[in-house]
């Protein structure tokens, strides 16, 4: 097959690969992603306003491979499969204002977190 149909090719199979995905899962990684969140003073909803907040999203590094024979021997037996893994996570935070809507035309305001930046971290439970 000549050079330029092998070229077309190789384009319209990576368009079909990535028709209909959102920019942020084409790009591997972990990146800040927004999204509205609404606030409420209390459960009626007396006071309440709408923010764009930033979150961490995509995917990092994991592999898992078989125990080294130390590992085997120290776990007793038990221990055959060692993995490690990173998690998407937020590195470093902001505070934000979010002006709020009173009923009676009042404002209040409420500061909220938002995500500054993210990296791929150690995964943990619970990390704020």
């Amino acid at each position: 097959m000549p050079m330029a149909p092998r070229v077309l090719l190789l384009c319209l199979l990576g368009l079909a690969v990535t028709e209909g995905h959102s920019p942020e899962t084409a790009i591997p990684g972990c990146h800040l992603h927004p999204f509205n969140v609404t606030v409420r003073s209390d459960r009626l909803g007396t006071c309440q306003g709408s923010h764009v907040a930033q979150a961490c999203v995509g995917h990092c590094e994991s592999s898992a491979f078989p125990s080294r024979y130390s590992v085997l021997v120290a776990s007793g037996y038990r221990h055959n499969i060692t993995s490690a893994s990173q998690c998407c996570t937020i590195s470093s935070l902001r505070k934000v204002r979010v002006w709020l809507q009173c009923v009676g035309n009042q404002r209040g305001e409420l500061e909220i977190f938002t995500a500054r930046a993210c990296q791929c971290d150690m995964c943990r439970l619970s990390r704020y």
